[in-house]
């Protein structure tokens, strides 16, 4: 496999110390390889890794459902790629049931522990710590969601035992795995773990990261796994993997001072519980677009980015030309104003979905906006709050699976930075998704509250209710832009699969107009200037994984800027 120039600047630092200065980069991507396009009669998935996707292809061809496909996906994902996800994080999924014609939204987003304060992830003097010192601090850790989840779906919708779904990553655990490039570059960028069990097992005795290539066993993890297939969900509320993930959050600090600040323990592990919400939809030229509701972000500010690129007459503008890129930033540029100051937990206040989505509401949006880039914008006539800072990182997994039946599932799942909070506990990583909450804004930190994510799993139906797309990327505070801009060259452009993958991206998150580092030409980048945006030029690694109806069958295929595969038959 290729590198890339990001990957072998990062291993070029790999015989000595990274500087402390450097800004954390965002997740890196291995190369940009386009991979093929796969086409598939019976079933279809797409996952953030080879590995996972041949689990998914196994459940799929031993008879199971898409919702088992994507649990035995994504215990792999949490091994091979414990970087972005696992079970010591949270997700998000949709689920559509092809028979019943019913769509489920299952929530395992994580928790802030019951003892949460707005002080939780400040210093002495009241200051909040930088985005570095407060991912790796013990108070980020959320109250994982993942396995509840994904249990809670397969009651639902599950045709193959609970525990069948594991034997993969067991096996895989058990085995070893080859080190890929990415988790090699991401493990030479962070340089070490202070945790000793993180460091043990990515570092050899030296202190140098693994190889690509080396085979890396993982026995913790599949204990814990085995616990998990046969105890359930249960097995992470209470017991040794319960214990485990409290020692390993608590255990360096004196037990009077870990209450006093917040960190999770016992009862926040048995309090927390996944949830089942309703879809959110709107139509968009002739088809249905559903994504995650509230808490979720990802679904409204892509819904609203569709409905102001609409009444731009955004679809007339080509991709790739200045017209395009400046109408699609201002659309974002709106839609993530009201994100940053409305969407929270909607357990805690009410988040104004209508209104946001309101047709009227997003005209008077689109008829605000000109040739030129506007300003920073804030929500016109909303009853929202003030916009909280934005830290959400771009460390996550995403899966695209339809089975035999024509169920589909979205699933993004996270422990939010890369190798989250750095913790090991069972041979997984812990999150720090405590670090997503916002200082003064619907999403300000509350105990037991579900921070904002801008996840977006999402379902496309056609004209006749049919499913016919789903999608979804990694990406952090990214992922709006990438799967708006990838539904548009779907519904709007009708483009080939492989060119909505590979497009560059670029968009605004109601800031300065990103644009793809090497991959938007110097001309686009002038006319926009030309036009009052200010540029600038970001490596964005998407990760979208997307399965379309294809004729009778579907075709898959995965972002050539990671690791993925499609797979089917």
């Amino acid at each position: 496999m290729r590198l890339s120039r990001a990957l072998l600047a990062a291993a070029a630092l790999a015989a000595g110390p990274v500087c402390a200065d450097l800004p954390p980069p965002p997740e890196i991507a291995t190369a940009f390889d386009v991979h093929p396009v796969v086409a598939g009669r019976r079933f279809m998935a797409v996952t953030a890794n080879p590995l996972a996707t041949a689990a998914a292809v196994d459940i799929l061809r031993a008879g199971g459902s898409a919702v088992d496909a994507a649990i035995a996906a994504q215990m792999v994902l949490g091994l091979v790629e414990p970087q972005s996800s696992g079970i010591g994080g949270g997700g998000l999924m949709l689920h559509f049931d092809a028979r019943r014609s019913r769509l489920d939204a299952w929530d395992g987003r994580e928790t802030a522990p019951l003892a949460a304060s707005a002080s939780q992830l400040q210093d002495a003097a009241g200051r909040p710590l930088a985005f570095r010192d407060a991912a790796r601090d013990p108070r980020a850790v959320g109250t994982p969601g993942l396995v509840a989840m994904l249990a809670l779906a397969h009651r639902s919708a599950g045709r193959l035992p609970w525990a069948r779904l594991f034997e993969p990553a067991i096996r895989l655990a058990d085995e070893g795995f080859p080190v890929s490039p990415r988790l090699y570059a991401l493990l030479v960028w962070e340089g070490r773990f202070a945790d000793p069990a993180a460091q043990a097992y990515f570092f050899d005795a030296a202190g140098r990261p693994w190889s690509v290539g080396h085979r890396l066993r993982n026995p913790a993890l599949a204990d814990s796994l085995r616990r998990i297939a046969t105890g359930g969900a249960e097995a992470l509320r209470r017991g040794p993997l319960a214990e485990a993930v409290r020692d390993a959050v608590r255990g360096d600090l004196p037990a009077d001072v870990a209450d006093a600040r917040g960190l999770l323990g016992h009862r926040d592990l048995l309090a927390y519980a996944a949830l089942r919400r309703e879809a959110l939809c709107r139509p968009y030229r002739t088809f249905r677009v559903c994504g995650f509701p509230p808490p979720g972000s990802g679904a409204t500010t892509v819904l609203a980015t569709l409905g102001i690129w609409r009444r731009l007459g955004g679809g007339e503008a080509l991709p790739g030309s200045v017209a395009f890129a400046h109408r699609f930033a201002e659309a974002g540029r709106l839609a993530y104003a009201d994100r940053a100051d409305c969407v929270g937990d909607p357990a805690f206040g009410p988040v104004p979905v209508a209104a946001m989505l309101d047709a009227r509401y997003l005209a008077r949006r689109a008829a605000a906006l000109g040739e030129r880039a506007g300003a920073l914008r804030r929500p016109s006539g909303l009853r929202c709050g003030e916009a909280g800072e934005e830290h959400e990182r771009p460390s996550t997994s995403h899966l695209s699976i339809v089975d035999a039946a024509g169920n589909g599932v979205a699933l993004t799942a996270s422990v939010e930075d890369a190798f989250g909070n750095r913790r090991m506990a069972g041979g997984f990583l812990l999150n720090n998704q405590l670090t997503d909450f916002s200082a003064a804004s619907a999403n300000r930190i509350e105990p037991g509250k579900r921070p904002r994510s801008s996840m977006a799993p999402t379902l496309v139906f056609d004209r006749r209710g049919r499913l016919y797309a789903v999608l979804g990327s990694p990406g952090g505070s990214q992922i709006p832009n990438f799967v708006s801009q990838a539904l548009i060259g779907l519904l709007d452009g009708r483009l080939p699969l492989a060119e909505v993958l590979a497009q560059p991206r670029l968009g605004s998150r109601n800031g300065p107009t990103e644009v793809e580092r090497g991959r938007v030409g110097p001309a686009q980048i002038d006319g926009l200037r030309a036009r009052g945006h200010q540029v600038r030029e970001v490596d964005m690694t998407s990760g979208l994984a997307l399965v379309l109806r294809d004729g009778r069958g579907w075709i898959g295929g995965a972002d050539p800027r990671r690791e993925g595969r499609a797979g089917g038959e």
